[in-house]
């Protein structure tokens, strides 16, 4: 069965649109990340251009009280979550929309570890598959710690798939960001990467959101990632979550100097921020 693409969106089209979150929300997200870090991600919407839907199965063969799980956001922490085996390996390409709260487990018909909400940073909520076994699908998850994953039941109502043809890579010691369709590079800069001291995380995450930048002027677009600091528990009050944004002194670029984000040049933003939400991410 053919999934559908997830094209790139142009100004004013498409049904989903970017998140722009409130002012006091970014307010304590971003008022540390002058320095260097934010949190952020762009993305576009399907075609419906679905073939045969697969069949609509019960959600949880077992009634699962969701209310007790914690939450699968880059807030969150899902401490009972399997670690990514394979943190630098690329996927299939193919991504995950949650339209409605579903419950995620440790295995196929395992324990229900946490609750993955429909949206996140008032984007909805696109997630890689890293692995599919029958009508279970496993996913990267936004929250702490890095690299968490987790199983979803993928033959439900609740949630649907999609196919985007987009890898970005960021090497961290030749401090370069390279974005490929179809595995042909559609684009390469130099950028900065984190300090000595709060290092860029290193392994394989996602574009989680997508915010319009209100309140400071660093950066228009702030493209959050699921993957947090490791040294540092919060930017300036925020999660402490990674992100892509642009840096207005282009002398950065090149350097290892923010506290963990990727500061990119504008033409690299305005090409980030067009890939499809969820796209895959690797930090190496």
């Amino acid at each position: 069965m053919e999934l559908p693409r997830i094209p790139l969106r142009r100004r004013g089209s498409g049904r989903i649109r970017r998140a722009s979150v409130a002012p006091a929300i970014l307010g304590v997200l971003l008022l540390g990340l002058v320095g260097g870090c934010s949190n952020v991600s762009s993305a576009p919407p399907l075609r419906e251009q679905k073939s045969e839907p697969a069949p609509v199965q019960e959600d949880t063969p077992v009634q699962v009280d969701m209310s007790t799980l914690p939450e699968a956001t880059t807030f969150g922490t899902t401490p009972e979550a399997p670690s990514d085996s394979a943190p630098q390996r690329k996927t299939e390409g193919v991504v995950l929309h949650v339209k409605q709260e579903v419950p995620v487990y440790d295995a196929p018909e395992g324990s229900a570890i946490a609750r993955l909400p429909a949206t996140q940073f008032k984007s909805p909520s696109w997630l890689p598959i890293i692995a599919e076994r029958g009508d279970w699908a496993r996913i990267l998850l936004p929250s702490r710690p890095n690299g968490s994953t987790g199983w979803v039941r993928s033959g439900t109502a609740k949630v649907e798939k999609a196919y985007t043809p987009y890898v970005v890579t960021v090497d961290v010691e030749q401090r370069r960001v390279v974005v490929r369709k179809n595995d042909r590079e559609v684009g390469s800069w130099t950028v900065g990467v984190g300090s000595p001291g709060t290092r860029t995380p290193k392994g394989r995450t996602f574009i989680l959101a997508s915010i319009r930048e209100t309140v400071t002027d660093f950066s228009p677009i702030i493209l959050p990632l699921g993957t947090h600091s490791e040294t540092l528990t919060t930017y300036g009050g925020g999660p402490g979550t990674v992100a892509f944004h642009g840096w207005p002194d282009p002398s950065v670029f090149g350097t290892a100097s923010s506290d963990g984000c990727v500061r990119v040049p504008s033409d690299a933003l305005h090409l980030l921020k067009s890939l499809p939400l969820g796209t895959l991410v690797l930090v190496r």
